[in-house]
């Protein structure tokens, strides 16, 4: 599950630990094999503690446990970068434009940062918020409780975005232009966008349907699909926050990571 393409490019971002000297313990297991442990977690949406560990994963809690620090370390915000970087040095990130939206999902568990859902009976729930470039590559994600209106996490998503190389000359973070839809159309965050050199293109509330933004917006609820299709993703079934954003993060870099491919 974790080719040898793409382990080049985690191993070197993960923390080394060094084994006791004295009363060592039981020998770590290597961390490819935890690594495809969890992303077998990740697309097919088991249960930790069900985990097959006759297929060579290692028990479901050392897995949980290896995503727990190395999400701690940043190792995924770190291989989110790599691979970004990447990708601008091919000159395949569009910079032309960034789109924004907001997804639901359940949270079973409860948990924090999850709320009472506005379109679901107050059900709790989570919602996954999402900048991606002109082709629908992830920039940022965050995640919040259902009750939150996708217009507060516009600036947030905005300053998630890190600063990508691979170029000659100074990391670059904005866009040119943002898309959004009417969810986002409020002066004051029209403004504040401005004053980030960034144009926003969003359509207005009160008015028909049909503003021809879709045209442009599409990519980012492709890239939901995307990342809904890791089916861990699609319902939250972590209480701890760390542990579900440390699975949102990997998908983002799963889905960044087959973007670069698509382009080579």
């Amino acid at each position: 599950m974790v080719s040898d393409d793409l382990w080049v490019r985690i191993e070197p971002l993960l923390p080394k630990v060094q084994r006791r000297f004295r009363n060592p313990g039981r020998k770590r297991l290597p961390d490819r094999e935890v690594l495809c442990g969890i992303l077998y977690v990740l697309h097919t949406g088991i249960q930790w503690e069900h985990l097959p560990q006759e297929l060579g994963f290692g028990s479901g809690m050392t897995c949980w446990r290896r995503l727990r620090d190395w999400n701690a370390a940043g190792v995924w915000q770190r291989l989110h970068e790599v691979l970004l970087a990447e990708l601008n040095a091919a000159g395949q990130l569009d910079w032309s434009r960034c789109v924004v939206d907001g997804s639901h999902v359940r949270a079973s568990k409860g948990g924090s940062n999850t709320g009472p859902s506005p379109v679901d009976r107050g059900r709790a729930g989570s919602k996954h918020h999402l900048i991606t470039d002109g082709h629908g590559t992830p920039l940022a994600v965050i995640l919040t409780g259902r009750n939150r209106h996708d217009v507060t996490q516009l600036l947030p998503l905005l300053d998630a975005v890190p600063p990508v190389r691979g170029r000659v000359g100074r990391p670059r973070r904005r866009p040119v232009t943002l898309y959004a839809d009417r969810a986002y159309d409020y002066d004051v965050y029209h403004d504040q966008v401005r004053a980030r050199g960034i144009v926003p293109a969003i359509a207005r509330r009160g008015t028909p349907h049909g503003s021809g933004l879709g045209v442009h917006r599409w990519v980012v609820e492709r890239s939901f699909a995307w990342l809904h299709g890791f089916r861990r993703l699609r319902i939250r079934w972590e209480r701890r926050t760390d542990i579900h954003e440390a699975l949102l993060k990997l998908g983002c870099c799963l889905i960044t990571y087959r973007q670069l491919n698509s382009f080579c």
